[in-house]
Order: C-alpha cells, then sequence, then structure tokens
C-alpha cells in the first residue's frame, strides 16, 4: 500500500523531533557531569567563596540605620547660648562663638592641670604680658575662674612652645597657640560668658 506524500512528512518530522530530544538529552547530562567534576575538584578558598557569598546574600538586611558621624570640629549641642567661648574638656578645644551661630572659630588647646567644673562662667580678668605660675613668659591671658586658689585662664607662651603642663603643679594656665591667643583676645573682652562643658 503506497503512503501519501503527507504521510511520509509526518514520519520524517517525528524522526527528527526524536533526534534533537535525544541530542539535548545528551547535551544535559554532559553538562551536569561537567559541573560535578568541576564542584569535586574545586579548591577549598573557591568553595568557601561560594557558600559565604550565598549565605551573605540570604541574609536579611540590618534594621539598624547608621549613626551620623560627629565631626570633632562642630560646636557642640548644649554648649550655651549666644556670644560666648566654649571649652571643652574632653575634647581639648576651644569654639569662639559670635552673636551669629553660624560665625564659629575653633582651635586646640593643652588643658591646665587644674580644670574648672563644667558650668557657666564669665571673663574676669586680662593681663596683656606676665609670667604663668609655671615660670613661662605668657600673654594674652584671659582669667574667668578660680579652683581652689587656682586661677584658670587661657593664654599662649610668648616663646611659641605648647609644653604639655607638668602634673605635679598645680597650674591654671590653658594654653593655645599665639594666633588662637590672639583670636581669643579680640573676641574674649571682660563679661564675656565661657561656658565650660564635659
Amino acid at each position: 500500500m503506497r503512503r501519501t506524500v503527507c504521510e511520509r512528512g509526518a514520519q520524517v518530522a517525528r524522526g527528527s523531533s526524536g533526534i534533537v530530544a535525544g541530542l539535548t538529552a545528551a547535551a544535559i547530562a554532559a553538562v551536569a557531569f561537567l559541573a560535578y567534576q568541576a564542584s569535586a575538584n574545586a579548591p577549598d578558598s573557591v568553595a568557601d567563596v561560594s557558600v559565604s557569598a550565598s549565605a551573605s546574600a540570604s541574609a536579611k538586611p540590618s534594621a539598624k540605620k547608621p549613626t551620623p558621624t560627629v565631626d570633632p570640629l562642630d560646636l557642640p549641642a548644649n554648649s550655651g547660648t549666644g556670644l560666648r567661648v566654649v571649652y571643652g574638656l574632653k575634647a581639648k578645644r576651644v569654639w569662639l562663638v559670635g552673636e551669629n551661630p553660624d560665625t564659629v572659630k575653633t582651635f586646640p588647646v593643652v588643658p591646665s592641670t587644674v580644670s574648672p567644673e563644667p558650668g557657666s562662667y564669665a571673663v574676669y580678668s586680662r593681663t596683656g604680658t606676665v609670667t604663668g605660675s609655671d615660670g613661662v613668659p605668657i600673654e594674652h591671658v584671659v582669667r574667668f575662674a578660680e579652683v581652689d586658689d587656682t586661677v584658670i585662664g587661657f593664654s599662649a607662651a610668648q616663646d611659641g612652645s605648647l609644653p604639655t603642663p607638668d602634673p605635679t603643679l598645680k597650674t591654671g594656665g590653658v594654653r593655645m597657640t599665639r594666633e588662637s591667643a590672639d583670636a581669643l583676645w579680640s573676641f574674649a573682652t571682660v563679661a564675656v560668658k565661657v561656658v565650660v562643658i564635659p
């Protein structure tokens, strides 16, 4: 019995699809075998990376918001209001704050061996040049507090030095560079507020 052209075409198509399916299955098996072989022969360092990468990818993102960093040069919060000198004991720094709080000048200082308690004070005395309690000639002395008969004030050594004070002596001189002392001298006239913060 003779087959029609349509029947022969259908038989060829069925045979072709079987060949394609067979080739696809063989290709998948080959890829699977090669993947297994690669993972079995991979060094431990590569395996560790893939494990840690998948572990970190599946970890939930942290709900914590990063804490904003505080610039140590920024004027500290809770340091008073209005025109004032702010002296940070822990920061070892002074801020000169004008009537406009945006106009702030700051510089580092070397604390004295005797420090005032945190609080609000006022400049009560100024001297252009004198010899400090440590025997060093100083200038632009701005006094604002007393602690157990030790006078506390800002000043600069005339030779420009910033030595660490002798811890065995009771001194009240908060030292700074001559340039900084010039700025403070111009700013901190008698009765200007001095806020000491921890």
